[in-house]
């Protein structure tokens, strides 16, 4: 059995060009949203770990100063802690202020660092492991607080700064090296501290730039699945949510098996009956589409006057292929039950006509900023809405493309066969074919024409 595989066309790509106003951004993922949402709860501990880091360096300076002026030395740290303390209670009062007393302290911060640095370099840099070490614990240190504050440009900018004052002075001791003790390990000593410092500050660039990526993504996951659950069952939810789609619009696109159901002569029925009596048949049809596809694991997308339009957004294209035959079965027994149960009643019967396709769509909320609906878009839509009406045409109870069938391979239900429906009229490439059975009674055709020959007659 030839199946056509060529007819749905391209998916165009997604027009995210927005004015910056309808920029459909979610809201609350701006840069100061998502740097309050790493610092909350954490003001405290940062104002304490400002604390602890000028106890250290107290504490290192107690057991080796090798400043050249050691009063010089002990008032430019207590001039730092007063600082530093001063400076993360202005920034943690918030207001338009915050983010001046912010980089105020990114500041002072590696001020701090190039002065210990370049102080020890000048009174004897290289003389001893533990000196260096003493002499460089601020600049790491205050990286990693700089780092903590988890602003990237502040880290940058203080890396930055350390690094270049350092290998200026580490430069000038090279070229003059009478103006710096032990001339001898200077070179090894620097060269070898400015590269750890160096791998050290990537690094820790490195990690707020991921640790910041990380949250703004779990913070648009968590927007783009609290938008969904309104719309759809939470796994759908979780499965769109947790894949990337367009950043602006919260739109994805994904493979998806459609189905269409239709109740035939709905107009003339409509003519012939009360409205109530229409309103009472058309929900229990909607009622009968529903729980299929609850029981198969399909969305019902919209209700489209007399028309459901379902669509299997979950799994691999075949696993969808397989749950929407699964669901139009389950549908043929369910409205062949219901129309059984209308014709003891002495109601008339109803006729339905499903469509099934298959295609690559997008998928997600499209929200106008008047109205937000979750629905599918794309080629395979419009492709369907053709499909169903060559079905209504040639008479079809249940009728597939060659594309959607394509996805089943062999692997139909037992009984069940796909004859190819020549005249069909479709865009090129398609195909149609009527799934029914291989050895189909007219009399129990109720999938079209009610449940049995009486209740045809009841109609």
């Amino acid at each position: 059995m030839a199946l056509g595989r060529a007819g749905n066309p391209p998916l165009p790509g997604l027009q995210t060009a927005r004015a910056p106003a309808e920029s459909g951004a979610p809201p609350g993922l701006d840069d100061d949203a998502v740097l309050q949402a790493m610092q909350a709860g954490g003001g405290l501990r940062l104002l304490g770990l400002r604390i602890v880091i000028v106890l250290v360096l107290l504490m290192a300076a107690q057991a080796y100063d090798g400043s050249l002026h050691a009063l010089s030395h002990w008032f430019i740290l207590a001039l730092y802690g007063l600082g530093t303390v001063w400076f993360g209670l202005g920034e943690r009062g918030g207001g338009p202020a915050a983010a001046a007393y912010s980089w105020a302290g990114t500041g002072l911060n590696a001020g701090l660092a190039v002065y210990v640095l370049i102080e020890h370099m000048l009174a004897g840099g290289g003389a001893g492991l533990g000196a260096d070490t003493v002499s460089r614990l601020p600049a790491f240190l205050l990286l990693l607080q700089t780092g903590l504050s988890m602003r990237v440009a502040q880290t940058l900018v203080f890396c930055g700064l350390v690094i270049a004052c350092w290998s200026a002075t580490f430069g000038i001791g090279v070229l003059h090296p009478e103006l710096f003790p032990n001339a001898d390990t200077f070179p090894t000593a620097q060269l070898t501290g400015l590269a750890t410092f160096t791998a050290a500050g990537l690094l820790v660039v490195d990690g707020v730039i991921r640790l910041r990526g990380a949250v703004v993504r779990a913070r648009r996951m968590e927007h783009e699945r609290t938008l969904l659950a309104r719309f759809v069952p939470d796994a759908v939810a979780l499965d769109l949510s947790a894949e990337d789609g367009d950043s602006a619009l919260g739109i994805h696109r994904r493979h998806a098996c459609l189905m269409m159901l239709d109740i035939r002569g709905f107009s003339r029925l409509s003519g012939e009956h009360p409205p109530e009596a229409m309103v009472a048949a058309l929900l229990a049809v909607r009622a009968a589409a529903q729980a299929a596809v609850a029981e198969a694991g399909g969305i019902v997308d919209k209700y489209i006057g007399n028309a459901v339009l379902v669509q299997f957004v979950m799994g691999t294209p075949d696993a969808q292929a397989r749950a929407a035959l699964v669901c139009a079965l389950s549908l043929r027994r369910r409205i062949a039950a219901l129309n059984a149960a209308r014709a003891a009643e002495g109601l008339f019967t109803l006729r339905v006509v499903v469509a099934l396709h298959a295609g690559d769509l997008l998928v997600g909320v499209f929200d106008d900023g008047v109205r937000a609906e979750y629905t599918v878009l794309g080629p395979a839509m419009n492709a369907l809405s053709r499909i169903e009406v060559q079905a209504k045409a040639a008479e079809i109870e249940l009728a597939a493309s060659g594309d959607f069938l394509a996805l089943l391979g062999d692997a139909l239900p037992d009984g069940i066969r796909a004859a190819p429906v020549p005249r069909a009229v479709l865009p090129e490439g398609l195909t149609l074919f009527a799934v029914a059975d291989r050895d189909p009674d007219p009399a129990g055709s109720a999938f079209a024409s009610g449940a049995t020959p009486a209740a045809s007659a009841a109609a």
